[in-house]
């Protein structure tokens, strides 16, 4: 502890020192400070780009939709551009007073024309220093534009980024280079969401009618997230309509939607709900298996903010819930169950001078159930219960440069009920306290170089083993070398005490259950390196490039070789992976061109036995076209190329003796049965896979009704990509099939 406290202690008085002596002469300079917002919802606008056009400086909103842009030469006339892609761009007069945060509310008009050009010129001037490697910022409308398959799915879409793989056009689980499902972090509104999927992992939880923005980010996230070794995902909701009552309404093959906002004194409302009514389009997942699904979500946000109350505040009050019932009428086939419910509280406030502070109160809970009634399947009750509360400072010097601290509490109780061999139940769960403080400094000052480093600091830990990580450092860079290269890069260690117990090699994982890593295991920890190369030669052209290699130390997996009750659960084994990722977008209004290309390497090595896991994609291939048609219509193409996943052969069977009942007569049963003999695990390869999808979208005006109509075609050239070969009876099972889908929406 001595050291942990000196190290603290010099890291505060660094940053304090950091802190004053960024104040610099600011005698004759003010700070400008906006908040953008959409002019028909009041929805606040994230990502949009504000330049001051004489001085040629300028910042983009946050998720909250604010800017600030320091060091304004006082008491003189400027004129700030503030546009985003889909609105109109405004220019506004300013004028910002003497050592003083000058805030403007500034509203934007949607606009079918896309001011694309002036928003790239605009991009290159604000994000010169941004230090973003590794990090998607995705609108709702992003999601929108690509085919729908069922409906918009968000875990569906982040497939078509670099570096993110997926199993097959079953399971939405993602995998992001080279690391397991369990280790992306999921988040609404800042909490924990740990199933966060619908009906055997085919889609998301989320309603993307609930989203404003999403900040995703594949790897290098800065010290301010934890708990996960390999992604971060981010769900910012919206708000809710402020200024009118609205309603919407739709329906796809699989589920219907509602969605109601509107305003309330000094603040608004949504709530959105979500509820499964047909299956029939779930056979095409499961190759014309029939399974009793039935789901819905639900979720709802209000917010208050009254100057009079206390002048720059906002109130957040949310809650989420979703549940899940596979429930058969034969009693010889087990049933499931799983559910998720979330609140949260948070308190945002902007003040006078450039400081953002936030604090926050969540509670999360996941409960999941296997009911075998008759069946072979073994009784499992999975609940987790996590409490959390947050604080966090962000403060901006004159000089640009940035400060963020901030503390995490979490109190986290699992219970893991599990029958073992002899039916006895046997609970793997417990409970604990994780207490966190963190602290990043943004040199944002110079216009050539901009660097983010922070650590995150461990006080106490959920696992009870000694060797836990107390400390977290992690930094990453920008380092512009003319006006249109970028180089960039990022490092940092990563712990994770919260894991799955699950087996890789299912082919579909109903759910997994949640537990704290035992006492006998160290936590896993990442090591992250990343350099990448961002270039934009031409105003519509983007190209950027990315390499990476992660190292995992202790990583959980299940005791295959547990024969004991004594023996353990889990044994620690070491994961890697290395690759590149390509990436360029081609934007001339109304054309949006993308293709993205990795190559990567995954492997995990277990008692000096290195494999493959499932998810270990060589190459993977996307490329999506999206062209606005004017008039309403608009439509888009994206092709996919993955080459084969890894999969353990079958190389014979043998009759093997089972002697359930020593005393039974020989001639009355034979206690012979098929036993499959393996191969070396993973070491065989499938086919490549690839397939086409279309869509096609009308926005409709009647009266006061807005209605979406959206087609959709997946695999278009019906390509037979196998998914798996059943090991009984060697039948093949293929992915999705030639599928036309649609979608109806009616917003008021």
């Amino acid at each position: 502890m001595p050291k942990k406290t000196t190290f603290l202690s010099i890291l505060l008085l660094t940053l304090f020192f950091l802190c004053h002596s960024g104040k610099i002469s600011a005698q004759d300079y003010g700070t400008l400070r906006g908040y953008v917002t959409d002019s028909t919802s009041s929805e606040a606008l994230a990502f949009c780009s504000a330049v001051i056009k004489e001085l040629m400086i300028g910042a983009t909103t946050d998720v909250r939709g604010y800017f600030m842009i320091p060091s304004v030469p006082a008491n003189k006339n400027f004129t700030l551009i503030v546009s985003y892609v889909g609105y109109r761009s405004k220019r506004i007069n300013v004028r910002i007073s003497k050592d003083k945060v000058t805030q403007f509310n500034i509203e934007l008009s949607s606009s079918s024309i896309e001011m694309q050009t002036i928003d790239r010129i605009e991009k290159r001037l604000i994000e010169k220093n941004v230090t973003d490697i590794s990090l998607q910022r995705i609108a709702i409308r992003d999601l929108e534009s690509l085919p729908k398959g069922v409906e918009t799915d968000v875990f569906r879409s982040i497939k078509y980024l670099p570096g993110v793989q997926s199993t097959g056009d079953v399971s939405a689980q993602y995998y992001v280079r080279g690391g397991a499902s369990n280790q992306n972090l999921v988040m609404i509104d800042g909490i924990t969401i740990y199933n966060p999927f619908h009906a055997l992992g085919l889609f998301s939880v989320i309603d993307p009618d609930m989203i404003n923005n999403i900040e995703f980010y594949k790897g290098g996230f800065s010290a301010e997230y934890g708990g996960r070794l390999s992604s971060v995902m981010q769900i910012n909701t919206k708000d809710g309509n402020k200024n009118s009552f609205g309603a919407k309404a739709s329906g796809s093959l699989l589920s219907g939607k509602l969605l109601l906002e509107g305003p309330i004194p000094d603040g608004s409302f949504i709530i959105t709900g979500r509820k499964s009514y047909s299956n029939d389009i779930i056979k095409k997942f499961l190759n014309d298996q029939t399974i009793p699904l039935d789901f819905y979500d639900f979720s709802f946000k209000l917010n208050y903010s009254n100057p009079d109350f206390i002048q720059g505040s906002k109130f957040l009050i949310n809650g989420f819930s979703s549940a899940d019932n596979i429930l058969h009428n034969d009693p010889r086939i087990e049933d499931y169950k799983w559910s998720n419910n979330v609140f949260g509280f948070k308190w945002f406030q902007v003040g006078d001078s450039p400081l953002f502070y936030d604090l926050g109160i969540s509670v999360s809970d996941f409960h999941g159930q296997v009911m075998p009634k008759l069946s072979s399947a073994r009784a499992t009750d999975n609940q987790v219960d996590d409490v959390g509360l947050q604080m966090n400072f962000t403060y901006m010097f004159d000089s640009k440069d940035e400060i963020a601290l901030g503390f995490h509490i979490k109190q986290i109780k699992t219970d893991l009920y599990l029958e073992n061999s002899k039916g006895i139940p046997v609970n793997l769960g417990s409970q604990a306290a994780n207490i966190v403080f963190y602290a990043k400094y943004k040199l944002m000052q110079l216009d050539f170089f901009g660097l983010d480093a922070g650590v995150r600091t461990n006080l106490t830990t959920l696992s009870r083993n000694p060797q836990a990580s107390l400390l977290e450092p992690r930094a990453s860079f920008t380092l512009q070398v003319i006006p249109e290269i970028k180089f960039k890069g990022a490092v940092g260690i990563y712990q994770q005490e919260m894991i799955t117990v699950s087996d890789e090699n299912e082919v579909i994982n109903i759910f997994e259950p949640w537990i704290i890593s035992p006492p006998y295991l160290t936590p896993s920890k990442a090591v992250h390196y990343i350099l990448g190369l961002d270039t934009e030669p031409f105003n519509n052209i983007n190209f950027t490039v990315e390499s990476y290699y992660k190292k995992v130390n202790n990583l959980p997996l299940l005791n295959e070789s547990k024969i004991l009750p004594t023996d353990p659960d889990f044994v620690a084994g070491t994961g890697e992976s290395y690759g590149v990722e390509f990436f360029t977008r081609i934007s001339p209004s109304p054309i949006n061109f993308t293709a993205s290309y990795t190559y990567a390497y995954a492997y995990k090595e277990l008692n000096g036995l290195l494999y493959y896991p499932r998810y270990d994609i060589r190459q993977t291939f996307n490329t999506a076209l999206e062209i606005d048609l004017g008039k309403g219509w608009s439509t888009s193409a994206v092709w996919t190329y993955n080459s084969g996943l890894p999969f353990t052969q079958l190389i014979g069977y043998y009759d093997k003796y089972y002697f359930q009942d020593i005393f039974a007569s020989w001639d009355q049963l034979d206690p012979r049965a098929p036993y499959t003999i393996l191969s070396i695990q993973n070491l065989g390869r499938l086919p490549d896979y690839h397939r086409l999808d279309l869509t096609l979208s009308k926005k409709l005006k009647i009266d006061t009704y807005t209605i979406d109509l959206d087609f959709s075609i997946i695999n278009v050239y019906n390509r037979k990509n196998i998914f798996y070969f059943k090991r009984d009876t060697g039948e093949r099972v293929n992915m999705l099939p030639f599928l036309p889908t649609a979608t109806v929406k009616v917003s008021l």
